[in-house]
């Protein structure tokens, strides 16, 4: 039974950050999902597989993982790679470099 401790990314779907403050503990799958035979649908027998638990920081996280002897890796978010640029910026009257089309 091991858990993973991160913060989860923004959606691809979407510029905000609505979710993605929060730290999050899930544990990891122990036994495969399988098809269920009769509707088709995912089903597995792993009921960890369910609980997902939300804290506000990631030292609150990593305290109830070690309180509840719960193993687990921390995953670190990575830093942004671009700066966040306004859509107005591209029509500033000081900008650095000429707008061409």
């Amino acid at each position: 039974m091991q858990a993973r401790i991160f913060r989860p990314a923004r959606t691809a779907m979407s510029s905000g950050e609505a979710k993605t403050r929060q730290w999050v503990l899930e544990f990891e799958p122990e036994a495969r999902r399988s098809i269920e035979p009769l509707m088709g649908y995912t089903a597995s027998a792993d009921m960890r597989a369910q609980v997902r638990l939300r804290f506000p920081t990631k030292e609150e996280a990593i305290a109830y993982a070690e309180r509840n002897n719960i193993a687990y890796r921390l995953f670190e978010p990575k830093e942004k790679k671009r700066a966040s640029i306004s859509y107005s910026d591209n029509f500033r009257y000081n900008r650095q470099v000429p707008w061409t089309h």
